[in-house]
């Protein structure tokens, strides 16, 4: 799943990234309420955490404009205002869940994955398709022509962000935030050692490839042309 945060403690947005990258989803982390405001209606994700106390345009006010949007994206206020008043607001707000802070990790985790299992609604994809390659984000099943092919989860995260920018070529620089998280360059080839772990399962088996590397600037996947 793609998780955007909304949390301006640094500490706290660092601890909530690196849990929810582990359990094998791509999140984005934004400490400002414009600028979450922004990404929340430029970009597509399946849930979104949000700190109701941040800067530029509260929590509360993200997830109404976000509403007002039409953007039906679920969204867990996650926040150290847990009075009932507090809690029915953000509800009535357009929140989908409430957790107050300190919080356990597996809780949010759990509630996470749990919105993430509501019906998909309007036109949020859970089924991602490019040809005859299938993402299923739910069951975190992919197949090709129909037959399964076994992923591990940071493969499963990569072939996730491939997909949804199907046909746009990705740099390694936007892969290593989107995948891992780095927002630096770490000087290994975890990059190009992943897209050949990749490629070794979706393409080499099959007659057709559908992830290209453009030469000197990044990797596409699209369908033949």
């Amino acid at each position: 799943m793609r998780i955007l945060v909304v949390e301006d403690d640094r500490r706290t947005a660092d601890y909530i990234a690196k849990g929810l990258i582990e359990a094998g989803h791509v999140c984005d982390v934004i400490d400002d309420g414009h600028d979450a405001l922004f990404q929340a209606t430029r970009e597509q994700y399946d849930v979104m955490v949000v700190d109701r106390m941040v800067p530029g345009l509260d929590g509360l006010s993200v997830v109404k404009a976000v509403r007002a949007a039409k953007i039906k994206t679920p969204a867990i206020f996650l926040t150290s205002v847990g009075g009932v008043d507090d809690r029915v607001e953000g509800l009535e707000a357009g929140g989908d869940d409430y957790l107050t802070k300190p919080f356990a990790f597996s809780e949010l985790l759990a509630r996470v994955n749990a919105l993430a299992r509501r019906p998909p609604v309007q036109d949020q994809k859970t089924l991602l398709k490019i040809a005859d390659l299938a993402l299923d984000l739910i069951r975190r099943q992919v197949t090709r022509h129909g037959q399964p092919i076994e992923l591990q989860p940071r493969e499963f995260t990569l072939l996730e962000v491939l997909m949804r920018g199907e046909g746009r070529v990705l740099t390694r620089t936007m892969l290593l935030e989107r995948v891992w998280d780095f927002h630096f360059d770490p000087k290994t080839s975890v990059v190009e050692t992943h897209i050949s772990r990749l490629r070794a399962k979706i393409d080499k088996p099959f007659e057709v490839p559908l992830l290209h590397t453009v030469r000197n600037t990044g990797y596409c996947l699209h369908a033949p042309r």
